[in-house]
């Protein structure tokens, strides 16, 4: 325990309870030494209301993980990084890519270390897919994201509001599998984005892209898929079919099953963390962010029923 960096965990929610804190407990890197957040407390850390008074009182504490709604993220994480803090970016990493692009060249300037996550590229079949497609001809990808918001986000009003993203949040979670195992740009040619008549952020989305070799790339998004949730992600290639389902933790290869096992996304993420921390580098991929800007820049708005949730 005394060879753990202590670390900050900001934004006390369901993600940061499920998650985030088992993840640091059960790793050897980190301990919770402080929380951040409004409502909720890290038990056995000291706790703080408020953001600004944590990095008056906390100097000794160099590294911040900001598990906050996006919105909200960009005037934290500037404020941690001026005050020489590490930082790590829950998904996704900002409301705005001018957001995210500003946070990368501050963090560069002061010299320390900005991580950008995507969990879900720490699945366990997703290094392995992304190993076998490397040397193979891609010839169309096709992504199946469908799950039930009111299982997934029960009471998140936020995710409904300008920079909630809506069904881009898990959505973004296929994008950023998409872009780790498909070399090279993946470019959006239309979308089409569903909004409930009563929310400000799409609950589905058909999107059509192609690789910059001319490979088509469907994706479609929705979150009103009741019972069995679906999490696929099919690409062709001249070497016959690679399939990853349930969000990257199974890898099949021409049917046959290569990969599977128990969820260490946010246990990989933490490992990677702080690999990054000790040699002084910095990973912000902003690719997954890019696909959903240029999705609602293409996309036609269909206005659907009434939603609750």
């Amino acid at each position: 325990m005394a060879d753990r960096i202590p670390l900050a965990l900001v934004g006390i929610g369901k993600i940061a309870r499920d998650q985030h804190i088992p993840s640091i407990a059960g790793g050897d890197d980190f301990v919770v030494a402080a929380g951040v957040s409004r409502h909720g407390k890290v038990e056995g850390a000291e706790n703080f209301t408020d953001f600004n008074a944590f990095l008056a009182a906390r100097p000794d504490i160099k590294v911040v993980s900001l598990c906050t709604p996006p919105e909200v993220r960009f005037d934290m994480a500037k404020a941690a990084i001026a005050a020489g803090r590490h930082v790590l970016m829950e998904k996704p990493p900002a409301t705005t890519l001018g957001e995210a692009e500003a946070l990368s060249e501050l963090a560069a300037k002061a010299g320390v270390t900005l991580f950008a996550t995507w969990h879900s590229r720490f699945a366990l079949g997703v290094e392995p897919a992304r190993q076998w497609l490397s040397d193979k001809v891609i010839q169309s990808v096709s992504i199946v994201w469908k799950e039930d918001v009111r299982r997934w986000h029960p009471g998140q009003a936020w995710i409904w509001e300008p920079g909630g993203f809506g069904v881009f949040d898990p959505g973004i979670n296929a994008l950023s599998i998409l872009t780790e195992i498909i070399p090279g740009h993946i470019m959006v040619e239309t979308s089409v984005l569903e909004f409930p008549e009563n929310k400000k952020q799409p609950i589905a989305a058909s999107i059509a892209m192609r690789t910059v070799e001319g490979a088509p790339v469907t994706a479609e998004f929705d979150w009103r898929q009741e019972g069995p949730q679906t999490w696929d992600i099919t690409v062709q290639t001249n070497a016959g079919e690679l399939r990853l389902s349930k969000g990257g933790s199974e890898l099949y290869i021409g049917g046959n099953e290569q990969a599977s096992g128990p969820d260490r996304e946010y246990a990989g993420i933490y490992e990677r963390f702080a690999k990054l921390i000790r040699s002084h580098q910095s990973d912000t991929d902003y690719q997954p962010l890019r696909i959903v800007a240029d999705s609602f820049l293409c996309g036609e708005r269909k206005v659907v029923a009434h939603f609750e949730d």
